[in-house]
């Protein structure tokens, strides 16, 4: 946490004002509210200027996917070698075709489906150069795109910041005040995650739709009364009507106005939320919490929120120990939540809206331990979905030959995967997110 988040943290439980959520952390828009308060010169940050109506959801899989587990090259000595308690039968492999040297673990057949119809893809050998094996420090360099530590903003973060830069059309920013909202981004989870944190822009973060509202009785009494539960959109517009109304730039000094705005705005926005969450699945989706989270999102997809960011994540993937079966059970849990994601968006017209990238901290190492299970590797799979992907196989797998200090060795930068969605799918030029070393991955077909 930097001392900028700790700062408007404080500050807004000097407020009074609570948010019933089962997060940990408040969501960003009232940190940012709460600084504005305190510093009365100080605009609310947003994320405007982003483009058409694409979205781009992030898939985190936290802990360490084991790749060699995942997309497996059963037709290699070493990898059964290395592995004999863990490793895939060859007999039990999902065969991608007779050139192909590697297949899928048996749980994936529902992501092999996918592949098959065009809509997914899986980047072998992502990393990047000296890899750390720490959990934390290898996720915040995901997070940030920065192998140095030099930078403490997420890269999703910095790609708004600078869609909010170089927009045009910035009248609100012009103004001085920028209603706090999920046009930008929106995290489900008990915090922000730092891929998402700019030095303006910050995401709308929650865990359950139903519990993200306010409760603002000691702000005006009257109007939580009349709007606290708001769900039918005729009540929502009559709210909207009435932020509109209640103006309060910040810059102006009016503390009190302002901390009625900001209510009404969260109202707002959280009615927009629940509202398009309780709307319900065109679809059905299995009982996981990845798949949960992801029905969420297409709610709010299909519901036309204009979010452009979702995050979530699925934990569970530091197999140290027992690897069978509970990686199993992970993969297939990772494997059926995308394919009724996709059915979803598919039922509901946004499937060509949308383009998914699933990704994990690190790989495992090639040779399992004692404890029939692997430790913190480097390099692994990434996995993109969508229309708009390059569908199959990309990349080669990496040698199992020519190991670097055990584990498998990148292939790919991990920046040039984030350059490609930036510059061809969010459009933002990635070099001013990630500075000019990483050129566009060739793997997306826009």
């Amino acid at each position: 946490m930097t001392e900028s988040n700790a700062y408007t943290r404080r500050q807004f439980l000097k407020t009074g004002m609570v948010l019933a959520s089962t997060a940990w952390t408040l969501p960003s828009f009232l940190e940012r509210s709460a600084l504005a308060m305190s510093r009365p010169s100080t605009a609310v940050a947003g994320a405007a200027g982003l483009p058409d109506q694409r979205v781009l959801v992030i898939v985190q899989l936290s802990g360490g996917n084991d790749g060699l587990n995942t997309v497996i090259p059963y037709r290699h000595e070493l990898y059964y070698r290395n592995r004999p308690r863990i490793a895939v039968a060859r007999d039990q492999v999902l065969s991608l075709g007779p050139s192909q040297e590697v297949g899928l673990h048996p749980r994936l057949r529902p992501l092999m489906e996918l592949m098959d119809n065009g809509a997914a893809s899986i980047i072998q050998g992502v990393g990047y150069p000296n890899p750390n094996r720490s959990h934390f420090a290898s996720m915040d360099i995901w997070h940030t795109g920065d192998t140095l530590g030099r930078n403490g903003y997420g890269w999703l973060g910095r790609a708004m910041d600078e869609k909010a830069r170089a927009s045009t059309a910035a009248a609100s920013r012009r103004s001085g005040y920028q209603k706090p909202s999920p046009d930008g981004m929106l995290a489900l989870g008990r915090e922000a995650p730092l891929a998402t944190i700019g030095r303006k822009a910050r995401p709308v973060t929650f865990e359950q739709a139903n519990l993200f509202r306010w409760f603002g009785e000691d702000i005006d009494p009257e109007m939580a009364q009349s709007y606290g539960m708001m769900v039918t959109p005729e009540e929502l517009a009559a709210l909207a009507s009435l932020r509109d109304q209640a103006g309060a730039d910040p810059s102006q000094g009016d503390e009190a106005a302002f901390v009625k705005r900001t209510s009404l705005d969260a109202r707002v926005e959280s009615a927009r939320i629940r509202q398009a969450v309780a709307r319900g699945a065109a679809t059905t989706f299995p009982n996981s919490p990845l798949a949960r989270d992801l029905q969420t999102v297409a709610a709010m997809i299909r519901a036309q929120m204009p979010t452009r960011v979702y995050y979530v994540g699925m934990g569970g993937f530091d197999t140290h120990a027992g690897q069978p079966g509970r990686h199993d059970g992970l993969l297939g849990q990772f494997a059926q939540a995308m394919k009724a994601f996709d059915a979803e968006l598919r039922a509901t017209g946004h499937h060509d809206r949308v383009i998914t990238m699933a990704f994990s901290e690190f790989g495992r190492r090639v040779s399992e331990n004692a404890s029939a299970g692997t430790d913190h590797g480097a390099a692994g799979p990434v996995f993109l979905f969508g229309s708009h992907i390059k569908p199959g196989l990309i990349g080669p797998h990496p040698s199992l030959d020519k190991l670097e200090r055990g584990d498998l060795a990148h292939q790919l930068d991990f920046r040039s995967v984030y350059a490609s969605l930036l510059q061809h799918w969010l459009t933002v030029d990635p070099s001013k997110v990630l500075g000019p070393a990483f050129k566009p991955a060739n793997v997306l077909a826009i």
